[in-house]
């Protein structure tokens, strides 16, 4: 329960003025899925949407090349009420949107900066699909070949609609042993080996 009240305080203190909830083009998930959903919401409402998406893309960037402040942003020693100030502050100093900047202020405000990285690229996931992309994240164990990228890509673009276009990031994980793991929009299929070794191995520990 008390979940779902934060989630109604965010959706409004990040647009005051909504009385509808504007659904998200693709779902995510977790804590930040939640987040991301209701700012994407309240940008819409407000035609905040392409600011929000820039303002976020900057920040990111910056804390992937600020030390400093990444440690500032993701410390449990600083201050809540105090942080949430300089953000709001910082905000106002590089022009942020209102939305942007509410975001920010109500992550520290609930200690939940240190999930900022991930409300961020959930929030990327939404924007991408509201362009008509579909993000996709495949990960191997070890990196693919010219070949097996160019049929991997064809297999995944057959469950596009004609509309879509299909962005893919690959990563690799020597962990999952072969095979893939592959998330696409709000879809995740696990192919790897791993998984079936674990699989198998629980299947025989529980027969024994």
């Amino acid at each position: 329960m008390a979940s779902f009240n934060k989630l109604a305080v965010l959706s409004r203190a990040l647009s005051s003025a909504a009385t509808q909830t504007v659904k998200p083009p693709v779902q995510v998930f977790g804590l930040e899925g939640r987040y991301a959903t209701a700012l994407y919401s309240a940008a819409s409402r407000m035609n905040q949407l392409d600011q929000v998406e820039k303002d976020l893309n900057a920040l990111q960037s910056t804390m992937k090349s600020d030390k400093k402040l990444r440690e500032q942003v993701t410390s449990p020693i600083i201050n809540k009420k105090v942080m949430a100030t300089a953000l709001k502050e910082a905000s106002a100093k590089l022009s942020f949107a209102p939305a942007t900047a509410n975001l920010l202020g109500l992550l520290a405000d609930n200690g939940r900066l240190k999930k900022l990285d991930t409300v961020i690229n959930a929030f990327k996931t939404i924007m991408a699909a509201h362009r008509g992309e579909v993000v996709c994240e495949v990960v191997t164990a070890k990196p693919l070949d010219s070949s097996q990228s160019k049929q991997l890509e064809g297999a995944l673009k057959s469950f596009l609609k004609s509309n879509q276009t299909l962005k893919i990031t690959s990563r690799v994980d020597p962990s999952i042993i072969g095979g893939l793991v592959v998330s696409i929009g709000d879809k995740y299929v696990d192919m790897s080996i791993a998984t079936k070794v674990k699989l198998y191995t629980d299947v025989i520990q529980s027969a024994a």
